[in-house]
């Protein structure tokens, strides 16, 4: 008789094999009943044996009834987007850049470009260690426990020649069954529905509850192999390896010598779309080869190599039931357009953004009216066109608000401004909850706790602004409805340790109009406290670098408001940091004093924003274009021929890594 470890592993091994012949070949070979008893056997010797634990066991695909909050992780190959195209003009001349810019010849692959959301999967000698969300594409969140209920993602790697460590790009996705099923349960629990199989992949994949992701069925299929060592020069030909290793890669990629087989290939995907069991929204053409990649190199955002064709948005008539009011942080309304439920690209649509009283005025819009609504990118819908043949003469003709929906506020619309805006900063509760969303957030505070939680705190009169979060005690938490010891605790650790977010993002997290990341960080180091800040006049403002007329007079409205000087006071009396760190200070020269650099390429020493810091805090100014003014232009791999071009050509100094460095010392 097997001793237990060996009985384990042989059906670990079998349901690993039996997994992948249903999940990626679409061929079982045994039923549904012998699998589940195979389970069941694993499952008990798992329980008896408990030392033989693994996490890519076959069993841990349903999932654990632990929650655990998402732990942030930095990419070891940043996620970048795509640059995204809608017509076979746009097409042609990506395609003509790179015959250009190569001069030889070169195969542009052709991909199904899956709608879901992105993920990272890191396999280290062939056991799946990680899989992280694309987040910001510097880091995102680890949802590994998750990604190992998807019983399209191979725990343990076959075959043989399988790198130590190898990265994997792909997509989580939904199928449109699951999607609709899904949709119904939570309409007969009166819960609101998913927008679209996107949103509740998307959705899925940050519960917190394993065992919930699992029971929702998700996919994946993947899209790019990246590692030091990779088995061949060709993209096409490396995801056939990422196949044979028993990863889900789509069968519809095509290798194209010519631009007339791309435009077959789009042109045959935007009908047979609608037969796939999945989400599509377009199609991805990338250069095959590995090296003339890394040749064409990228902007500060794509990649040069690989573009994103957008298949043509889906329109459909249904009629305008009313209109209705939505007041996002700063106080912008924004007006919603209330439809009859209508099918489009795939999902139902009830409302429709109409932007402004622009917009509304342009479309002449009557309630009742049949209009034409369109999926912008196949994912926002928007009211395109109004059949005004087919008016009602009773249908009433849309005005736009003149009062706040949420507080009745007289709303004012300032000269040169398309949006409309509620003044009533302090006393509307959209407003008040967007602020306190914001300074929670990953890039502000940090604070571990969203829109739901806030709403419910707000409901319940324990938060009025951003300084409440830091009087909240255990009491007032603890007996909120559905909160525990655990979730209470949590909320308050994350209070406390926000305590320790620098200055730059303290700043930004007040919500100051106009002030984004980046100024923040400017006026930060131009003003190493918020007590300079909030004395500086509008002429000292800007002075500063990038800081305008519209910027300036906001700062100086912020600060002229008792309500907000009040808030900053009492954030300052429960310790954050609004003075730059001794170490900023002393760091701090004017070594690039005048000089105005231009970052292009990847970086091996510090990453792109860690130069862009750099330059602020020597005193120098960082831009995104080449100029005559332009004095260094920092240099990293695969910088971009175009920037190059245009320096050499201005005669703008070109430097490396190391010589940056060494100016800064």
């Amino acid at each position: 008789m097997k001793n237990p470890k060996d009985q384990i592993e042989q059906l670990r091994s079998q349901l690993h094999e039996h997994n992948h012949n249903y999940y990626i070949l679409s061929e079982p070979t045994i039923s549904d009943f012998e699998f589940d008893s195979l389970m069941q056997q694993l499952i008990d010797l798992e329980n008896q044996y408990p030392e033989y634990n693994d996490v890519n066991s076959p069993s841990k695909r349903v999932g654990s009834d632990i929650n655990a909050s998402f732990q942030q992780v930095e990419h070891s190959y940043p996620m970048l987007s795509l640059q995204n195209t809608y017509s076979h003009e746009e097409v042609s001349e990506f395609y003509n850049r790179v015959k250009r810019a190569l001069n030889e010849d070169f195969e542009i692959v052709c991909e199904l470009k899956f709608d879901g959301t992105s993920i990272s999967l890191i396999y280290e000698n062939g056991r799946l260690t990680r899989a992280i969300t694309r987040g910001d594409g510097k880091e995102g969140d680890d949802v590994t426990d998750n990604v190992r209920t998807i019983s399209s993602v191979p725990l343990l790697l076959r075959g043989d020649n399988v790198p130590e460590h190898i990265v994997f790009r792909g997509e989580i996705l939904l199928p449109w069954s699951v999607f609709k099923q899904l949709n119904k349960e939570r309409e007969q629990q009166n819960e609101p529905p998913f927008a679209n199989p996107r949103n509740a992949a998307s959705g899925t994949l940050k519960q917190l509850n394993p065992k919930i992701v699992a029971s929702r069925k998700l996919d994946s299929y993947i899209y790019f192999m990246l590692g030091d060592v990779l088995p061949t020069g060709s993209h096409f030909e490396n995801l056939k390896v990422a196949s044979k290793w028993g990863l889900k890669v789509s069968k519809a990629n095509k290798k194209c010598t010519s631009l007339q087989e791309v435009y077959e290939f789009l042109a045959h995907w935007d009908v047979e779309r609608e037969n796939l069991p999945v989400a599509t929204d377009g199609v991805v053409l990338k250069v095959d080869s590995l090296q003339q990649q890394r040749n064409l190199g990228f902007t500060s955002k794509f990649p040069r190599w690989a573009i994103a064709y957008k298949f043509s948005a889906e329109q459909a008539i249904t009629k305008l039931e009313s209109v209705t009011y939505q007041v996002g942080r700063t106080g912008a309304v924004t007006p919603v357009a209330n439809l009859e439920a209508v099918l489009l690209s795939g999902t139902t649509v009830r409302r429709a953004s109409l932007y402004n009283e622009d917009a509304i005025l342009a479309l002449d819009l009557h309630i009742g009216d049949n209009v034409y609504v369109e999926k912008g990118g196949e994912i926002i819908p928007k009211i395109t066109a109004v059949d005004k043949d087919a008016r009602q003469p009773e249908g009433e003709k849309i005005i736009f608000a003149t009062h706040c929906p949420a507080c009745s506020a007289p709303l004012v619309r300032d000269e040169g401004e398309s949006a409309h805006y509620c003044p009533n900063a302090t006393g509307c509760p959209p407003q008040i909850k967007g602020r306190i969303e914001h300074f929670v957030s990953r890039k502000a505070m940090n604070i571990t706790v969203g829109p739901e939680t806030i709403s419910l705190l707000f409901d319940n009169k324990l938060l009025h602004d951003v300084a409440d979060l830091y009087d909240l005690t255990y009491s007032d938490l603890i007996n909120l409805e559905r909160w525990g010891e655990t979730s209470t605790n949590n909320l308050l650790q994350s209070i406390e340790q926000s305590k320790s977010v620098s200055y730059e993002r303290a700043l930004f997290a007040l919500g100051i109009r106009f002030v984004g990341e980046t100024v923040a960080a400017k006026l930060a180091h131009a003003f190493p406290t918020i007590n300079l800040l909030r004395e500086a006049t509008l002429e000292e403002l800007m002075n500063v670098d990038e800081i305008g007329d519209r910027i300036a007079q906001s700062v100086v409205d912020f600060f002229n408001n008792e309500n907000h000087l009040n808030v900053v006071n009492r954030l300052q009396s429960h310790g954050l940091h609004f003075a730059l760190s001794d170490e900023s200070l002393s760091s701090k020269t004017d070594k690039l004093e005048g000089k105005t650099i231009v970052i292009s390429g990847v970086f091996s020493l510090h990453s792109r924003d860690e130069y862009k810091a750099m330059i602020i805090q020597h005193g120098g100014k960082n831009t995104g274009s080449i100029s005559k003014k332009t004095d260094y232009i920092l240099a990293g791999d695969n910088m971009g021929p175009a920037k190059l071009e245009k320096g050499e050509k201005l005669g703008v100094k070109i430097i490396d890594e190391q010589t940056f460095l060494k100016m800064i010392e």
